[in-house]
């Protein structure tokens, strides 16, 4: 496919196509990288590219406008392929006598077709200017990002979409209220290519019936709540959740608990989180955190959705209203650091269990001293092995319960 047939704009395409971008200076959006594509450009030889972020923020528009700047001045052209249309045999062909690859949806071949390009762009047959949704360092072999450069896009902010949206109307010779368009620009979070299908849409509906306030009520179900539970925003909602907990910011919890549910995540994904959470971030603070994300679980297991959404919140703002301590958290990777460096030590003889009649003629339990026949079920005697003895792996914290229960081991040491 030829670099002129992409930019030849109809009326009869999707009002997306139509405002597709043809140059730098019409890209809206993406500010932080102009200086930095500039710079691209004025390279002898443009770079292979992977263009990675969220979807409608312009990433396939910015790979065309750099292929067709790549081939412009030359007989050379380019091709446009979707990763989850073309395989291997067919890609060959199309890229006969080709310069530049635009390649839609990289994160979708799998590592072997990735592999594919490592050769040829190894010896500079091809620049590759690819584009993803999904996080590269999870979805991209290793091997072909050293071959990259990466540029990253964000979502367009509020005022560039909305100047987005005024050019749309300038396009199809319409006028809306500008109460209209501050609803749509809201309800696309971000996505360029959802505002102009929203827009498109509504100029069909009769001009009685656009009202800003009963705007959301005519819209098709395409206003869903962006998240795919496949992707990247699974972990990055995610861990959002969970750092507003650690953080004790209840609202910011149950925000992005909602995102994760409204957007259609498993349940069962929230409640390991939340038990995780329960046992690193709340830990010995609160003991009562684990059993309550333990029987949320069990909960939203019996109860099901949506209704299940009731003791996720629950557990979400209890968590983040909880004392907070690591302790547990930080003791147990402080032991397996140690065993890593250090190996297994041999367990102290008196602890071992005299199973047979050799064993104990060899001293397993001899000197062992049962806690439950001294005063508050303690008597001090050694546990650890001999070389770690003197170590401490438990560092208890001053906070909420862990103060009481860790007073309790400071007094009998004493």
């Amino acid at each position: 496919m030829k670099q002129s047939n992409l930019f030849n704009s109809t009326p009869q395409q999707p009002l997306a196509e139509q405002m597709r971008p043809k140059n730098l200076t019409d890209l809206v959006g993406q500010k932080h990288l102009l200086s930095k594509v500039e710079n691209l450009l004025r390279l002898k030889r443009l770079p292979s590219l992977l263009l990675y972020g969220p979807p409608g923020c312009g990433k396939s528009s910015l790979a065309l406008i750099l292929a067709q700047y790549k081939t412009q001045n030359s007989n050379s052209h380019f091709v446009r392929i979707s990763a989850p249309e073309a395989g291997l045999p067919q890609m060959r062909k199309l890229l006969a006598g080709a310069d530049v690859l635009v390649l839609d949806e990289l994160h979708r071949f799998s590592k072997a077709q990735q592999d594919f390009f490592l050769p040829i762009l190894e010896s500079g047959e091809i620049t590759l200017i690819a584009t993803t949704t999904e996080n590269p360092s999870f979805s991209v072999t290793r091997q072909l990002l050293s071959r990259l450069h990466i540029l990253n896009l964000t979502p367009l902010k509020h005022n560039e979409l909305m100047e987005l949206a005024l050019n749309a109307c300038k396009t199809l010779n319409i006028e809306l209220e500008v109460e209209i368009l501050q609803a749509l620009t809201s309800f696309s979070g971000g996505d360029a290519r959802t505002l102009l299908n929203l827009l498109e849409y509504i100029v069909a509906l009769p001009k009685d019936e656009l009202k800003a306030d009963k705007l959301k009520e005519l819209l098709p179900e395409l206003l869903q709540v962006r998240h795919d539970k496949d992707g990247d925003s699974h972990y990055d909602l995610a861990s959002a959740l969970i750092k507003s907990i650690r953080g004790s910011d209840p609202d910011a919890a149950l925000y992005y608990l909602a995102c994760l549910l409204e957007g259609g995540e498993d349940p069962r994904f929230i409640c390991r989180r939340l038990i995780l959470s329960a046992s690193e971030d709340v830990g010995l603070a609160d003991p009562n955190a684990l059993p309550l994300a333990v029987s949320c679980q069990q909960a939203v297991e019996f109860v099901g959705m949506p209704e299940g959404f009731i003791p996720l919140a629950e557990t979400v703002v209890y968590l983040a209203l909880a004392p907070k301590s690591n302790s547990t958290y930080l003791a147990y990777r402080k032991v397996a650091a140690y065993i890593k460096e250090n190996g297994v030590k041999p367990v102290p003889l008196h602890l071992r269990n005299p199973v047979t009649k050799l064993m104990k003629n060899m001293g397993y339990g001899k000197g062992y001293l049962y806690p439950h026949n001294y005063q508050d079920a303690y008597v001090d005697q050694q546990y650890l092995p001999d070389d770690v003895k003197d170590i401490s792996f438990y560092t208890p914290k001053n906070q909420g319960q862990e103060l009481r229960l860790s007073s309790n081991l400071k007094n009998r040491k004493k």
